[in-house]
């Protein structure tokens, strides 16, 4: 085997234990050895499209191995993958094509309609529109085609080491369009230490069994997918989040790890305790959430439901990591996120960036180490507006307690500001939560003539619970300040929440607006 190759990562496992499982998936299991075969293929396919260096490449798929060998083989090659999701529409996708400069496109067969519409704006020659699915694509190239088409020997030096995390992924686009996230300093296909320095952090070994229950398009299950993939652990991978499905599958795989987001622990919540109960969760060591704010109590029953001591949390973004908290830590301050990262520090500063004392709230600052700088593809304003002497933010509201721990109160993008008053939807929401028949709430400002805005919620209740809206408005009437009590409630069947967790708030402004 070439020295190019990344000894810790892929090509060592298919080496050396080429029969151990990477990857479950439904009724396919793909070994090490087999994956790394199909890498090589892809890699020298990829090549042959005029795939090099820098090059970058659209990746439009749902769930699937074949992602995962994407993205492996587009880092041999030192491209960046460009997540798109399988969830979005033709001008979103055409967006992040033209946007990025992605020279090829990877996509399924299923979205062929709204890729379409993105190659109406964002054309792309039809040699490199490579799709995958059964019979022949609507246009381009079949990617088993193009894959099988090349021999699966191991690669040689002319190919890089990679095994990292060589993604563009676009920011979910709060204000303005969405952004691609450009790691500034890293050169795709040059190993997977990053990789595995994330896995040491977490204490992850080769043992692990890891479920992989979020879409891949978003950076915590693929970075975390990858992740064991570089230590030589095994991934479980699901096509969609279910509940029950979840937990048969981590009693059948023995999972010992999971990262979720607190979407899905209010849908395991939702099940029967008896469902809950015919599953044996007993060898799971580690259940990471992150991505959206945890109700408090939410997370305290999810801790009934999971082992003892398994339920850590972590706050970032992808433009980077940020802080974690332990189980023991998070019980001794509810609601907290923990302390900084190795290597990391927080800062809370007011709008003319002054630096803000403990207990008060203002804009988070995340100060990463000196090389994990990035930028914002094409949007040099954006970036200077990120950056402020090397930190940087996203856009969250918090504040340290005394004893440095962080805890967040919002999006300012989405505090309401209500007759002069701040109102933090997060606190809202954890009081909702509190009420025995509400299973998600999710707290929004409306404009109002008189105050400004004023504050509205909307609630879904749990399956076969009775409350009527003057009920709720009583009950948070005895935990608010009344400037903080919804002044319109409106019951739901459900929702709408992306993949990652977030509420789509602007759809309830929008539900609600016209109503």
């Amino acid at each position: 085997m070439s020295e190019a190759v990344d000894l810790h990562g892929i090509a060592a496992m298919a080496a050396t234990a080429p029969d151990k499982p990477a990857i479950f998936f439904g009724d396919t299991v793909r070994t090490y050895g087999d994956l790394e075969r199909r890498i090589c293929q892809l890699a020298r396919a990829l090549r042959r499209a005029g795939v090099g260096p820098g090059t970058r490449v659209g990746v439009a798929l749902h769930n699937s191995v074949e992602w995962f060998e994407a993205l492996n083989a587009l880092s041999r090659l030192g491209a960046w993958l460009v997540p798109l999701s399988f969830r979005g529409r033709g001008p979103e996708f055409a967006w992040m094509l033209s946007d990025s400069g992605a020279a090829l496109l990877i996509t399924d067969a299923s979205l062929a309609e709204e890729i379409d519409r993105a190659l109406a704006e964002a054309p792309l020659p039809e040699e490199r529109i490579w799709v995958l699915g059964e019979g022949k694509p609507w246009r381009g190239r079949r990617f088993e085609e193009a894959t099988r088409a090349e021999i699966d020997t191991p690669l040689d030096a002319s190919f890089l080491p990679g095994g990292a995390y060589d993604v563009m992924a676009y920011t979910s686009g709060t204000t303005g369009r969405s952004r691609g996230i450009v790691r500034e300093g890293v050169v795709p296909g040059h190993g997977s230490a990053q990789m595995r320095g994330g896995a040491a952090m977490w204490g992850y070994g080769s043992d692990e069994i890891h479920l992989v229950p979020g879409p891949l398009y978003h950076t915590a299950p693929s970075s975390f997918g990858q992740m064991h993939l570089a230590i030589g652990a095994t991934l479980v991978l699901m096509p969609r989040f279910d509940a029950t499905e979840a937990l048969r599958l981590i009693a059948h795989h023995r999972v010992t790890n999971i990262q979720m987001v607190p979407a899905m622990f209010v849908r395991i919540l939702a099940l029967p305790e008896g469902e809950r109960l015919r599953f044996d969760l007993s060898s799971l060591r580690c259940v990471l959430h992150a991505a959206a704010p945890c109700p408090i109590e939410v997370k305290r029953r999810i801790m009934e439901v999971f082992p003892p001591g398994t339920v850590w949390e972590f706050y970032g973004a992808s433009e980077g990591g940020a802080t974690r908290i332990s189980p023991e830590d998070w019980l001794q301050r509810p609601g907290s996120v923990g302390l900084p990262w190795p290597g990391h520090s927080i800062e809370i500063r007011d709008d003319e960036g002054t630096l803000l004392p403990a207990g008060e709230i203002g804009a988070v600052w995340i100060r990463p180490p000196q090389n994990h700088r990035f930028s914002y593809n094409k949007a040099p304003e954006k970036t200077d507006a990120a950056w402020r002497e090397g930190a940087f933010t996203v856009g969250d509201l918090g504040h340290l307690a005394e004893d440095g721990f962080l805890f967040l109160a919002d999006r300012r993008s989405d505090l309401i500001l209500t007759g002069g008053a701040n109102v933090y939807p997060a606190e809202v929401e954890q009081v909702l939560f509190r009420h025995p028949a509400i299973l998600d709430a999710a707290v929004v400002g409306l404009p109002d003539e008189e105050m400004g805005q004023k504050v509205a919620a909307v609630i879904e209740l749990r399956a076969g619970a009775v409350a009527t809206v003057a009920e709720i408005d009583v009950f948070c009437r005895r935990e608010l300040a009344s400037y903080k009590c919804p002044r319109r409630i409106e019951l739901v069947p459900e929702l709408p929440r992306e993949p990652s967790g977030k509420v789509r708030k602007y759809l309830l402004r929008e539900m609600l607006s016209r109503a």
